[in-house]
């Protein structure tokens, strides 16, 4: 019997559960808190929530993100969560500091404050919510610089250019996507929710040659794409470049995991996308171990 790769979910959020239980004070101090959580029906979990979900769902390690945060107060708060949240599960979640880029010094502070707490990475940063251009280098130096420095994992929030409309859907969108990526190729980013369809433009042999350092999740994919979308996506960028995502409480990771299971694809490329490209990104272990089949 041999280990099977860990199980990542990649794209999870948690917050604490005195945010939950206030959350109306908080949808007027923070804007992009306020765009995703205004409906009283959109779901928040705490951290020993997200385990719980994991553990029915076969997950054995979670990147925990924050949002992007407008209010800097806030965001350090829910840092701290983050940071505890990780130390409290060790080898099951990993943290993600939230930072907005337009802070400029100040963002590149609090990232090496999380880094040096233990978080992995920035993310996932909401470019339309936070008040920034993605694709003005000067604005997103700072960040970007303190990345590089400390082997820091990029997130960033993305949204199709066409289809349906939904809370934070925004107009991060593959040109300004391909253009920041192009802007910091030496920095490892993650374009969430399929990077908008930035991968079904890779038949250009620009925008393949633009993406070297990208990757991209799968977050709430059920709620954009059929779900042959798997297929698609490694035919296009590979199973190396694609992290399985669930953007919960938003949606559990089984779900995911059943559609790639079905996909028409190789076990060596399901086992990337279940969570060997995310280990290797992430630079993952023994630390995190996967389950005996």
């Amino acid at each position: 019997m041999t280990a099977a790769p860990p199980v990542i979910d990649f794209h999870t959020h948690a917050y604490p559960d005195w945010l939950r239980a206030r959350r109306e004070k908080y949808l007027r101090r923070d804007a992009t808190f306020g765009e995703l959580f205004a409906d009283p029906k959109a779901r928040m979990a705490t951290a020993d929530e997200l385990i719980a979900a994991m553990d029915a769902d076969g997950v054995d390690l979670s990147v925990v993100m924050g949002i992007g945060w407008t209010d800097q107060g806030l965001a350090r708060e829910v840092n701290d969560y983050v940071i505890e949240s990780a130390m409290r599960y060790p080898g099951r979640l990993v943290g993600f500091a939230g930072v907005n880029p337009a802070w400029g010094a100040d963002a590149a502070r609090e990232a090496e404050r999380c880094a040096a707490a233990g978080l992995r990475g920035v993310g996932e940063i909401h470019p339309d919510s936070q008040g920034f251009d993605l694709g003005d280098a000067r604005t997103m130096a700072p960040l970007m610089d303190a990345a590089r420095e400390l082997r820091l994992v990029v997130t960033t929030h993305s949204s199709e250019p066409v289809g349906h409309a939904y809370p934070g859907k925004g107009r991060t969108r593959p040109e300004s996507l391909w253009r920041f990526a192009q802007g910091f190729p030496d920095v490892s980013i993650v374009c969430a929710h399929w990077g908008g369809g930035l991968p079904f433009y890779a038949l250009m042999p620009e925008v393949m040659d633009g993406i070297g350092s990208v990757y991209f999740d799968t977050a709430a994919s059920p709620f954009l794409y059929d779900r042959r979308v798997f297929e698609v996506g490694v035919s296009l960028v590979g199973s190396s470049r694609i992290l399985l995502g669930s953007d919960y409480p938003l949606l559990g990771a089984r779900r995911l995991l059943r559609q790639v299971e079905r996909a028409s694809l190789p076990d060596a490329d399901k086992d990337a996308i279940r969570g060997g490209a995310a280990a290797r990104l992430l630079g993952l272990g023994s630390e995190v171990q996967g389950r005996v089949g």
